[in-house]
């Protein structure tokens, strides 16, 4: 999301731990321990929200062009590493939603983490806090690591508490405490976001009216913070 008139190896100690702890268990379809995966490849089954914006076909789950609805897991998580692959359109812009309740618009209900090719003309004058990664109007995430539209990208979102973490093509681009990010609940865009530090909710792709392609769409559950 821009404005809304328009509209993971290197992963932070203190995270990695939880992942590594946990069992091995389901795998994704890369064989990646400890992942479960979250699309068959050919359905959206195990996902609710608008699904005629969203095709499904050959592995590629994608967001149609002029089509700007949300898709979210049938499942909701708290603590969670969600791992996922990307390719942007010239131009494109969708969104990641985070712990959100299903309903209102989850950059504000939850969170939402960017998907935006930064490289477009019509974003030169982009917020840091609009930039690929970043926890809309919360967080800015560090530019640099993103390929260009037509590439596949690789990206594991963590949520553990309140910190966030963002790694895009091996490097971290996020790592932020939403209790230092936000204190007393106030945002560096100046708006309410009453959904930010929400304990669980949805994992969501949130359309833009523009296509993006995803792929081994995957998530791994994490115990809670330690004290």
């Amino acid at each position: 999301m821009i404005e809304k008139t328009i509209d993971h190896a290197a992963v932070p100690a203190i995270l990695l731990v939880g992942v590594l702890s946990l069992p091995l268990c389901a795998q994704t379809a890369g064989g990646e321990p400890g992942f479960e995966s979250l699309f068959d490849g050919e359905s959206l089954e195990g996902w609710v929200g608008d699904k005629s914006s969203y095709s499904a076909a050959d592995g590629v789950l994608s967001s149609k062009q002029g089509a700007g609805g949300n898709l979210y897991t049938a499942r909701q998580f708290a603590d969670f590493a969600f791992r996922f692959e990307f390719r942007l359109t010239p131009g494109a812009n969708n969104g990641i939603g985070l712990r959100a309740p299903g309903t209102g618009d989850a950059a504000y209900t939850g969170m939402e983490c960017q998907v935006l090719d930064n490289t477009a003309k019509q974003y030169k004058n982009l917020k840091p806090w609009q930039a690929h990664g970043s926890i809309y109007g919360v967080a800015a995430a560090e530019r640099g690591a993103l390929k260009p539209a037509g590439e596949w990208n690789e990206q594991t979102i963590l949520c553990q508490g309140d910190r966030v973490s963002v790694t895009l093509n091996d490097q971290v681009i996020l790592d932020v405490d939403l209790a230092e990010a936000a204190p007393d609940g106030k945002t560096i865009d100046g708006r309410e976001h009453p959904g930010l530090f929400r304990k669980s909710g949805h994992i969501g792709l949130l359309g833009h009216g523009a296509v993006v392609e995803f792929r081994n769409l995957a998530v791994r559950e994490l115990p809670p913070p330690g004290p």
